[in-house]
């Protein structure tokens, strides 16, 4: 098997004879800023971090893809999540360095090879993480072309660059040379630019690559079936790892985690065949066999006793548990007097929305493969975390950061946190026992019940306007339970005690994008009720969910057009010419009410919904990402409650986009994951933990329910990039809900909207 070597790769590299790089002299990863999530981590490598290489003779890098002598490689510490980034990634460097795609190779996410960038999370990587990138690419671009004005004893304005190929402007002079014959047998190493110092970047006017449709470099080879994905990871001597958990499913804190252990009986699984091993660490419990079907039998037939398990928080009803929840509250804005403004108002309304507990519900389990040898580890992974997670392997081994590897291939698909890191402790932990490789994959019910999930969310919102309908006030409280989620092997080991942590993360998208003369935002964090993580969208969805269900509700009591309404009390003007070119582009009709609770002929209930949110994340205040507007068309059966979804038009403004049909990809993702959590998902619980277990117990949704997406992107190729990753999902909730109210005539605060609760809303 062709396995990535990604320090082989830097090896070669930095020993190059024909190479200019651009490099960043390392340094330790700056530490979390207080209530956000990451572990802190002194460890400096020894190598400096490469973010280009413009390889003179690709032949001598191991693994290289053959390219006529020269070849140009590019690093970034994020993580492709099946979103496509790494040919958008290649987009950007191929342009600035004027390179032609087949040249460029891009690796990410390898600890030993990617800079430290941190996790890839918040629709950063292009918005953020890509901006070294390419100003790496045009250091070296720059420097290439000095080398050509030197040799030819020219001005470099008097060059030009066109796929890797340097001539004078002047086209009487026929002199070329391409960057491989310029970097023979010079080893070159420049320095990144600090952000503060100015770097020669291409004009966007100039922009061939960036802009275009370029089609997935990764697709080739998962049609082809080449190694892609860490499930199909097998190295020599590889064994066969399965975990037994805890009878606490999906419950990270308490003093009971790491001590419920009472007995093991090794014997249970001696006379199975494959050589069967049981480790034992405290409340981890693991096997591990020759062969797979051998380690699930042990799984299995291994007999364990637990220690009495105290019951888990009642969540049943989500909003009572949450408020019950003790909490600190942070106020985040204090504008003007709200209490008074409500008091003289001329419409003042209250309500509660309540945002479920569900699941990342990758399709896959997580997987791992682990090689402990000779005092290192090499775990391949499928984290999106990879930098992060070696510094909680250290925390878990003790081994030193610089003797653990991890080299980052995909996964199923997660936009979050799901077990993948989970997973690479747990193979760690068994290579380390048994003495060689160990692949472990979890189960389907291991992986529902242990992810970490998304958590549920409580807001109590109080808005009022006057009696011209104008926003007067706006009172906002979001009360979420923390989503630190620590390594599931730390506390289970007893390497950390199983004390929750709280984060301050309910704060994302807090503050209503609408003018509001008087406005009190406050975040109440609390610890967690359950093990939690950040999943798309994080807590800006259900808190935009609030707003735009609220700034709906308002316009229907002040007698407007929601589109209208929307757009007079805007002061983002980019935000008003998107969702007025989003209605516009789904015909929207002002003032046309849909069925609001009268069947038609065929005795279905019809209705649309309108919706804007700007996903703001980071600690607050934090900073946006793209703007992202819905229209909605539904209709409802009333005497089932099911919901079919007809047509959505979803306007976005992601400013520069890199690759249109990448961008219309990750909103085609972000409409069907959202719909999917709008509709069906929930996380049920019993006395234990999480009782999901299966795709009979938490349905997500399937091909056949899925509408027809119209996705419209405004034309910004003259504005930075934003992130696209998350955006488009944060809408959703609130212009479905708003459509069921023009459908149904009632107004929806709780989500899922399943066919239960659309027919008790009804009977209400």
């Amino acid at each position: 098997m062709n396995l990535p070597q990604p320090n082989a790769m830097v090896g070669a590299l930095l020993a190059h004879p024909d190479v200019l790089l651009v490099v960043r002299e390392p340094s330790a990863p700056p530490r979390p800023a207080p209530g956000q999530p990451g572990v802190a981590s002194d460890y400096v490598q020894a190598t400096p971090e490469i973010f280009i290489a413009v390889v003179g003779d690709s032949g001598l890098l191991h693994n290289a893809t053959a390219s006529e002598g020269w070849r140009v490689l590019a690093f970034n510490g994020h993580v492709d999540l099946g979103t496509g980034i790494r040919t958008s990634l290649a987009q950007i460097v191929a342009e600035e360095l004027d390179v032609p795609m087949s040249r460029m190779d891009m690796v990410l996410g390898h600890t030993n090879a990617a800079p430290n960038q941190g996790p890839t999370i918040a629709s950063a990587s292009i918005q953020i993480s890509a901006v070294p990138l390419r100003r790496a690419a045009a250091q070296a671009r720059e420097h290439l072309l000095m080398l050509a004005a030197q040799q030819w004893d020219l001005p470099r304005d008097a060059l030009q660059v066109s796929d890797g190929t340097i001539r004078p402007v002047d086209h009487n002079d026929p002199r070329q040379l391409h960057y491989g014959q310029l970097l023979h047998g010079q080893h070159i190493r420049l320095t990144l630019a600090p952000p503060d110092q100015a770097v020669r970047l291409k004009p966007a006017d100039d922009y061939k690559i960036v802009g275009q449709g370029v089609a997935r470099v990764d697709i080739p080879a998962k049609a082809t079936g080449e190694l892609s994905f860490v499930h199909d990871v097998r190295v020599p001597g590889m064994r066969h790892g399965r975990v037994i958990r805890p009878p606490h499913p999906g419950r990270d804190a308490g003093d009971f985690i790491g001590r419920c252990l009472a007995g093991l009986d090794r014997d249970s699984v001696a006379h199975l065949p494959g050589n069967v091993q049981v480790v034992a660490q405290g409340d981890f419990i693991g096997v591990v066999a020759d062969r797979e079907e051998q380690a699930i039998a042990a799984m299995r037939a291994l007999k364990v006793r637990w220690h009495p398990i105290p019951p888990a928080p009642r969540l049943g009803n989500i909003a009572d548990a949450i408020r019950a929840q003790p909490s600190s509250a942070r106020p985040l804005i204090e504008d003007g007097d709200v209490d008074a403004a409500c008091a003289q108002a001329a419409t003042h309304l209250r309500r509660s929305y309540v945002w479920p507990y569900q699941m990342h519900a990758s399709i896959g389990p997580s997987c791992a493969v682990a090689d402990f040898s000779d005092g290192r580890l090499t775990v391949w992974t499928g984290s999106q975390n990879p930098h992060m997670l070696r510094t909680d392997l250290d925390r878990l081994l003790q081994l030193g950061e610089g003797q653990i590897d991890l080299v980052r291939l995909e996964a199923a698909g997660c936009y979050g946190r799901n077990c993948a890191d989970d997973v690479c402790a747990d193979a760690a932990l068994l290579s380390i026992a048994v003495g060689g490789p160990v692949r472990v994959q979890l189960t389907r019910e291991q992986e529902h019940q242990w992810e970490p999930k998304g958590t549920g969310q409580l807001m109590d919102v109080g808005a009022a306007i006057d009696a011209n309908g104008d926003l007067l006030a706006y009172d906002f409280a979001v009360r979420y339970p923390s989503n630190d989620a620590p390594l599931l092997a730390l506390l289970l080991t007893g390497a950390i005690p199983g004390q929750p942590r709280t984060l301050e993360m309910g704060d994302r998208t807090a503050a209503p994008p609408y003018r509001y003369r008087n406005r009190r935002v406050v975040c109440h964090d609390m610890a967690p009720l359950v093990r939690a993580s950040w999943l798309r969208g994080v807590s800006a969805l259900p808190n935009s969910f609030a707003h735009d269900c609220m700034i709906d509700e308002l316009a229907h009591a002040a007698g407007a057009d929601p589109v209208a309404y929307r757009v007079r009390h805007l002061d983002d003007q980019r935000a008003v010419a998107l969702i007025e070119a989003t209605a516009a582009r789904a015909q929207w009709c002002p003032l046309t009410p849909g069925s609001r609770g009268t069947p038609g002929p065929d005795g279905q209930l019809r209705g649309r919904g309108v919706a804007y949110a700007r996903y703001v994340h980071s600690k607050f205040p934090g900073f946006g990402a793209a703007w992202a507007a819905w229209v909605i068309d539904l209709r409802v059966d009333p005497a089932t409650g099911r919901i079919t979804i007809e047509r959505i038009v979803v306007g976005q403004d992601t400013g520069m986009v890199v690759n249109p049909d990448g961008v219309r990809h990750q909103i085609h993702g972000n409409v069907n994951q959202t719909l999917s959590r709008s509709l069906l998902e929930k996380v049920d619980f019993d006395d234990a933990g999480v009782a999901s277990r299966e795709w009979g117990g938490y349905p997500i949704i399937g091909f056949k329910d899925l509408p027809p997406i119209d996705v419209l992107l405004m034309p910004r190729q003259d504005e930075p990039p934003m992130g696209a990753g998350e955006s488009a999902s944060v809408p959703g909730p609130a212009a479905i809900a708003n459509a069921l109210f023009d459908a149904t005539g009632k107004r929806f605060y709780e989500a899922p909207f399943t066919p239960d609760a659309v027919r008790a809303m009804l009977a209400a």
